[in-house]
Parts: structure tokens; C-alpha cells; sequence
């Protein structure tokens, strides 16, 4: 059974940190492309950041570029996304993604809120 499951999401004060993990199962999480997307009340998902199978190449929305770092551990079927120097705007459910045509899985989500 595939499972993405996304877990440290939570409250945090503009200016702050949090870092994000997707724990994968149920598939060669290796094989697989992996995305973080975001989705804000009344807004539609987003792409927030995405990373190859190897891990050699990452790629971000504009909006985040130099504050969001994606990595991944494929000894560990985990994905990341360190968020710092966070902003309310960034506040949203996030959802990590696993891709390799033509499949497409996706989690559950977290839930991020920046607010003072």
C-alpha cells in the first residue's frame, strides 16, 4: 500500500522556521520524483518545490527561492522541505507528491500557519 505521510507542520511567528519531512512507503520511493505543493484557504495548490530521484537537482517557485531548501534521503524514503525566514503568506496545507509516469501519489498534508 503507498503511503506519503507529512508530519512538522504547526504554528510559527513570521521570521520563524520549520522544517517539513514526507515519509514514504509502498513504492521504490528512489525511482520516484518527488514535489512539495501548498495550498492556501481559497487559493489553488501550488508548486513550492520540486527534486529529482537522485536528488542532483532541485527547483523552486519564485516566491520561496532562498528561503525553502528541499533534500531528500533515499536510505530513509524521506523528503524534506526546510522552510526558514517564513512569512504569513506562506501560511497553507502542504502536500508532498510522488511522480514516475504514470503514476502519481499524494499525502495527506500538513498544515502551516505563520502568524504572530
Amino acid at each position: 500500500q503507498v503511503q506519503l505521510v507529512e508530519s512538522g507542520g504547526g504554528l510559527v511567528q513570521p521570521g520563524g522556521s520549520l522544517r517539513l519531512s514526507c515519509a514514504a512507503s509502498g513504492f521504490t520511493f528512489s525511482s520516484y520524483a518527488m514535489s512539495w505543493y501548498r495550498q492556501a484557504p481559497g487559493k489553488e495548490r501550488e508548486l513550492v518545490a520540486a527534486i529529482t530521484s537522485d536528488g542532483g537537482s532541485t527547483n523552486y517557485v519564485d516566491s520561496v527561492k532562498g528561503r525553502f531548501t528541499m533534500s531528500r534521503d533515499n536510505a530513509k524514503n524521506t523528503v524534506y522541505l526546510q522552510m526558514n525566514s517564513l512569512k504569513p503568506e506562506d501560511t497553507a496545507v502542504y502536500y508532498c507528491n510522488a511522480r514516475r509516469w504514470p503514476d502519481l501519489y499524494w499525502g495527506q498534508g500538513t498544515q502551516v500557519t505563520v502568524s504572530s
